[in-house]
């Protein structure tokens, strides 16, 4: 990105008038800053439209935090760069999560069909005829995907990679999948004891 921008105006300049509020600085700061921060962000989330929505994020930051830039820290675009950079960090480790979080392996025991301490086998049977029965209810694309979640525990991103399908598609699937199970299964915890 080149230092200065419409003739002897820098970067800094607009990062001066955006701290006062002027949206015509804004406006034009977004205009030759966005392609610089967009790059970074895309190339660190690998998802254009994850990647446009940090983007926006960067710069509601840089409208409210325009006051506290200081030349003498570093340079608007270094400003930038790392207000980008930790946002779409943030925004890859917050999609990490979700992804490790919907695909927790089920306990080895349970997988394996084995009793654990305190349950009521009967209980248990019971709850298993119920699943098993509420499975074979679901589409076969939605019981496929939570099948390899909840018993080969894949994550999410594994799934699409195994299957060939996009990431969204086997999440779409595990959330309708896992709505048609709670329905069927009367919305509520299955009895624990």
């Amino acid at each position: 990105m080149p230092p200065a921008v419409a003739g002897s105006e820098t970067f800094a300049a607009l990062i001066a008038r955006i701290a006062t509020g002027d949206r015509d600085a804004f406006s034009r700061f977004y205009d030759l800053a966005a392609p610089l921060a967009f790059g970074l962000i895309r190339r660190v989330l690998r998802d254009p439209e994850a990647a446009a929505e940090v983007l926006q994020e960067v710069f509601w930051q840089v409208w409210k935090e325009a006051p506290q830039y200081d030349p003498k820290r570093g340079s608007p675009e270094a400003w930038l760069v790392m207000r980008a950079k930790t946002r779409a960090i943030d925004r890859l480790r917050s999609m990490r999560r979700r992804d490790r979080t919907f695909v927790a392996p089920v306990d080895d025991a349970v997988t394996r069909g084995e009793d654990v301490p305190g349950e009521n086998p009967a209980a248990r049977a019971e709850d298993r005829g119920l699943v098993q029965t509420a499975l074979a209810q679901l589409p076969e694309p939605q019981r496929r995907v939570i099948e390899m979640a909840f018993f080969d525990g894949l994550t999410q991103s594994e799934i699409a990679t195994k299957l060939g399908e996009p990431l969204g598609t086997v999440k779409t699937r595990a959330r309708l999948g896992l709505e048609r199970l709670r329905g069927a299964l009367g919305g509520g915890r299955m009895s624990a004891t």
